[in-house]
C-alpha cells in the first residue's frame, strides 16, 4: 500500500539510505565535537568528516550476522576510514544516534504536512468562497433542519483544519530534541556539549533529561496527532460521501475521464477516494493506540516499543500526507450541484421554516407552548403529505389573526439565512 499511494518526497525521508545517512552526520558532528574539546584530534575529525560513508548492502549483510542494526551500520562506516575511524561512536550508545535520527525525520516529516494542510486550507478557503451563499439544507440526525449555505460547510472544515495545523506544530516542536547522554543518560561517557553541538547542528534541541532514550510521551503526541488530522480528514470524506448519495446527490468528488465504477455495473460512480480516505483514517487511530503503549518502558529503557515504531512512525507519516494530498485534490476538482441542493431544500414542502414561523407567532404574542403545538401540528401533517406548511397555517385562524399573509409568506423566504454569513467569513478573512 505505501508504495502505491505515498509520494516521493515523504517516502525518501523515511528510507533506509536517508536514515542511515542522518545516523552518519551525527557520528561526524560527534567527533567534531569531541576534536573541539581536544579528545580527537582535529586532522582525524577532518577525515571523519571527508571519508565517512555507508554502504546499505553491506549492512544488511553484517546485520544478518550480528543481529544489531546499529553494529553493522558502523562496522559499515568503518570500513572506509583508517586508524581515525576509532573515534566514531566514542562514548555513544546506540539510542543516541537511533533517537536523534527519528527526530530528524519526524520534524521534516511534520514539515511536509505542514505543507499539504496549508494546501488543503487554501484549497477549502478558495471553495467556500465560490459557495459563500450557495443555499442548502442543513442536517441533523440525518433529517432536514435548517437551511445553511455550502460555503458556511466549507468554512467550518477550514477552522477545524486551522486547529489541527496549531497542534501539529505543536507536535513538531515536542518530538524535535535530540540526545546524545549516554547508555543510561549520565552523560558518564560523553561530554554534554557534544550533545548540544551535534543539536545545534541538526536543528533540534537537546533534551533537558533522557535515560537511554528520548521519552516516548513526545512520539505519543506527534502520533496522537496524525491520528486527529486524519480524523478530520475523515470527516470530510464522510460528509462528501453522503452527499454524493443517489438519494441526496448535491456533491460529488471528482470523476475523470475512463474512470470505471464497477465491474458489473456501468453506471456507477462511487465516492471511492473518500471511502479510502475513511479506511486509512481508521488505521492511524490505530497506531495511536500503539504509541500509547510506547509510553511506559522498563526501567531506562526496554525495546518493546523499537519494533511497533518501525512501523507506525513511518507509515502514519506517509499515511496522512496521502489522505490530505488526496483530499486537497478532491476539494479542488469537487463537483457541487447548487440546483439540486436547492431542490433538497423544497422537498419537506416548507417544514425548515418552522422555527422562524415559531418565533414569529411569540412575537405576536402567542405563548411559546401555544405557539409550538399550532406550528408542530401543522408539521406533522405535512410529513404525512397533507399539504405544505405554508399552506396549513394561512388555514389556521390563531395564525392568520396573529401575522398578514405577507408576513407569514416572508417567514418561508430562505434568504433570511444568509444575513449573518458575510460576518462568519470574515473572521477569516475572507
Amino acid at each position: 500500500m505505501l508504495d502505491r499511494y505515498s509520494y516521493p518526497e515523504m517516502k525518501e525521508i523515511w528510507s533506509p539510505e536517508n536514515r542511515f545517512q542522518i545516523w552518519t552526520e551525527i557520528e561526524i558532528l560527534a567527533c567534531e565535537a569531541w576534536s573541539e574539546l581536544g579528545k580527537i584530534p582535529r586532522e582525524d575529525a577532518e577525515v571523519i568528516r571527508k571519508r565517512a560513508s555507508f554502504d546499505l548492502t553491506r549492512i544488511q549483510e553484517l546485520e544478518a550476522v550480528n543481529k544489531h542494526e546499529v553494529i553493522a551500520f558502523l562496522e559499515s562506516m568503518k570500513a572506509g576510514l583508517g586508524p581515525e575511524g576509532r573515534y566514531v561512536h566514542f562514548g555513544l550508545t546506540s539510542s543516541d544516534v537511533m533517537d536523534t535520527a527519528t527526530s530528524v525525520q519526524l520534524a521534516s516529516s511534520a514539515d511536509l504536512l505542514l505543507s499539504d494542510l496549508e494546501e488543503l486550507r487554501n484549497a477549502l478557503r478558495q471553495k467556500a468562497q465560490e459557495h459563500r451563499n450557495t443555499l442548502m439544507i442543513g442536517r441533523t440526525h440525518g433529517v432536514h433542519a435548517e437551511p445553511i449555505t455550502f460555503g458556511l460547510k466549507l468554512l467550518l472544515w477550514l477552522s477545524e483544519l486551522e486547529r489541527q495545523k496549531e497542534r501539529l506544530g505543536a507536535a513538531r516542536r515536542t518530538i524535535s530534541v535530540g540526545k546524545i547522554s549516554g547508555a543510561v543518560g549520565t552523560y558518564a561517557m560523553v561530554d554534554p556539549r557534544v550533545e548540544a553541538h551535534v543539536c545545534k547542528n541538526l536543528r533540534l534541541d537537546a533534551a533537558p533529561v533522557s535515560s537511554q532514550i528520548i521519552q516516548r510521551d513526545r512520539h505519543a503526541q506527534y502520533v496522537l496527532t496524525l491520528a486527529l488530522v486524519g480524523a478530520s480528514i475523515e470527516k470530510i470524506a464522510t460528509e462528501i460521501r453522503h452527499l454524493q448519495r443517489t438519494e441526496v446527490m448535491e456533491a460529488e468528488e471528482p470523476f475523470t475521464e475512463g474512470q470505471k465504477g464497477s465491474s458489473a455495473m456501468p453506471h456507477k460512480r462511487n465516492p471511492v477516494l473518500c471511502e479510502r480516505i475513511c479506511g486509512l483514517a481508521r488505521i492511524l487511530r490505530s497506531h495511536a493506540s500503539v504509541a500509547l503503549e510506547n509510553v511506559a518502558l522498563w526501567h531506562e529503557r526496554d525495546i518493546s516499543h523499537s519494533s511497533a515504531e518501525r512501523i507506525i512512525l513511518s507509515e502514519g507519516n506517509v499515511l496522512l500526507d496521502y489522505m490530505l494530498r488526496t483530499m486537497t485534490q478532491i476539494v479542488t476538482d469537487l463537483v457541487v450541484y447548487p440546483e439540486r441542493m436547492r431542490s433538497n431544500l423544497d422537498r419537506t414542502g416548507g417544514l425548515v421554516f418552522s422555527q422562524r414561523v415559531l418565533l414569529a407567532l411569540i412575537d405576536a404574542g402567542l405563548s411559546r407552548e401555544d405557539a409550538y403545538g399550532i406550528v408542530q401540528s401543522a408539521a406533522m401533517q405535512v410529513w404525512k403529505g397533507e399539504g405544505t406548511l405554508l399552506g396549513l397555517l394561512e388555514a389556521n385562524e390563531r395564525v392568520t389573526e396573529a401575522l398578514s399573509s405577507d408576513a407569514l409568506s416572508a417567514l418561508f423566504d430562505p434568504k433570511a439565512y444568509l444575513n449573518h454569513v458575510d460576518e462568519i467569513f470574515s473572521r477569516f478573512g475572507i
